[in-house]
This record gives C-alpha cells, sequence and structure tokens, in this order.
C-alpha cells in the first residue's frame, strides 16, 4: 500500500485532520485529502489547526482540494467520514468501488461535520477521527 485519499464535504475540517493524523503515523506513505464539495483553496479551520497543533501536527499550510477521478484511481484506500460519501464517491467513481470505507468503518461510527459548531464539536470530530484512524493504522501496519 502507498496511498491513501481522505474525503469530507469541504476539506476544511475532518479530511484534514484525519490527513494530519495519517500522515504522521505512516511517514512512507503518500496520505492527501479532497472534498465532495471543497472550499477549494481555502485553509484548514482555524480549531482544526490548533487543535491538530496541541498534538504536534502542523496542517497550517493545508488547502482545500476538490475530489477527482485520477485521486480515486491512484490512491490504495479512499477513506470518507460519513455513509452516505461514500455512496457519493463509489457514484461519481465507480473504478474506486471496493476502496472506498468510512473512516470510522471499524468503530461503527460517522464522523459529524463540526464546520461551524465550535470547538467542542471539532474535539468530538477529532476523537471519533483517531480512533477511527487507529483501527486503520493496526490494519495497514500487518500488511
Amino acid at each position: 500500500m502507498k496511498s491513501i485519499l481522505v474525503i469530507c464535504e469541504g476539506n476544511i475540517c475532518r479530511s484534514p485532520m484525519a490527513q494530519g493524523l495519517l500522515a504522521a503515523a505512516l511517514p512512507n506513505m503518500q496520505v492527501r485529502s479532497a472534498g465532495l464539495g471543497a472550499l477549494v483553496g481555502m485553509p484548514a479551520d482555524e480549531i482544526a489547526v490548533q487543535l491538530m497543533r496541541d498534538r504536534g501536527i502542523e496542517i497550517s499550510a493545508h488547502r482545500a482540494t476538490q475530489i477527482n477521478r485520477a485521486m480515486c484511481l491512484e490512491s490504495d484506500i479512499v477513506l470518507v467520514m460519513e455513509t452516505e460519501q461514500r455512496a457519493r464517491v463509489e457514484s461519481l467513481y465507480p473504478q474506486a468501488r471496493g476502496r472506498v470505507f468510512r473512516i470510522g468503518e471499524y468503530t461503527r461510527r460517522d464522523i459529524p461535520d463540526p464546520y461551524h459548531q465550535g470547538e467542542q464539536a471539532f474535539r468530538e470530530a477529532l476523537t471519533l477521527i483517531d480512533e477511527g484512524a487507529q483501527e486503520w493504522l493496526r490494519r495497514i501496519h500487518k500488511l
């Protein structure tokens, strides 16, 4: 496995945090993120940046990117935040079927969008992202 793509809606809250966590844990792997309705060119939300900085992970250089076919084809795994997003990605990019999963697949959780909901919502989302990422990391390290 060489590459992971993490997807959320706007690519400024959940997926940049997930990308930061996964990239820090998998330094020899390409970890990218994008959005289904990306706020293209926007930086990661300030709360997300601070929460990740508190963990020693810097995401301030992040800029939102729109998902595209090439990203999906080049990625070994595509991780989404919600069940509905999985269906959308597979509908838009049928070639990615079988490689699209929720980051909370093994914890059986969707990750609610904290956008415009304050720091507590971001903390809760990050906790769920981290729990899901840890499960994925255990499986990836076994490969």
